[in-house]
């Protein structure tokens, strides 16, 4: 068995700097990768087709396990020419703007030593950031990504009990109007709260609780704050019940650049 660690991404900053002829669009992002993981366990088989098996702990949830990630590691399974049997852990929740399908599908590609950034963009626009990891901008359509000096920065997360759907986030910030797509941090911000309003009250909630100001993270539904304002500290979690459901604070740290 080989046991793998599929750390989630967070998209720092995002700016939409245009369009490609084919409708995907050109970014200038800054992610950098979190100490929040999926572990993947792979046991090589010659079995046509292959068991996978997903269960879920805490911040995901049944849902996430439910849905899995498994069309993507599949994928990347075939890209890389191996089949195996595989166990997936999940903790990144699914729909959160944290990359979970994205980070196993990477994790699966630096385990079978193939890192090129069309083959990773193949499989989504994420995976070639995945695949490298901690910190670096982004650009192109995610295929472009350059390494910066690392921040070792403490970070809160608020996980929504709801997720925002990345490809129908995109479609709402091409709706909009050009004066309200623009944002200091996050250019989709306008766009994720029109699809899922409930994130303007959400956020006015986590602001109140922590005091400390939240900005979304990518399409969301994923908020984050800078430090550990809840005063979370070794427990490193808590539940907030609101109108929307329970909402989870996560206290996570930056990690550096992965391991091919």
């Amino acid at each position: 068995m080989t046991v793998l660690a599929a750390p989630s991404k967070l998209t720092w900053s995002l700016h939409i700097v245009g369009m490609r002829p084919d409708g995907l669009h050109l970014l200038d992002a800054e992610m950098v990768t979190l100490d929040l993981a999926d572990t993947i366990e792979l046991t090589a088989t010659d079995d046509d087709v292959p068991q996978f098996e997903v269960t879920a702990e805490p911040p995901a949830t049944s849902r996430d396990a439910a849905l899995g990630d498994d069309d993507l590691v599949r994928q990347a399974l075939r890209v890389v020419g191996r089949r195996a049997h595989v166990a997936l852990i999940k903790r990144i929740p699914l729909g959160a703007g944290l990359g979970g399908g994205s980070a196993d599908a990477a994790a699966v590609l630096r385990w079978a030593g193939v890192l090129d950034a069309q083959v990773a963009l193949s499989l989504g626009a994420d995976v070639p950031f995945c695949c490298v990891g901690g910190r670096a901008t982004v650009r192109g359509v995610g295929e472009i990504v350059t390494p910066l000096e690392p921040i070792a920065r403490t970070l809160t997360l608020a996980l929504a009990p709801f997720g925002v759907e990345t490809a129908a986030c995109y479609r709402a910030f091409d709706s909009l109007d050009e004066g309200v797509r623009r944002h200091p941090r996050n250019d989709l911000t306008a766009a994720a709260e029109a699809i899922a309003p409930a994130l303007v009250r959400l956020r006015a909630t986590l602001e109140d609780r922590c005091a400390a100001p939240f900005v979304l993270a990518g399409s969301g539904s994923t908020m984050f704050c800078e430090g550990d304002p809840a005063g979370l500290g070794a427990r490193g979690t808590e539940l907030v019940e609101t109108a929307w459901g329970p909402v989870r604070l996560v206290v996570v740290r930056t990690v550096g650049a992965l391991a091919g």
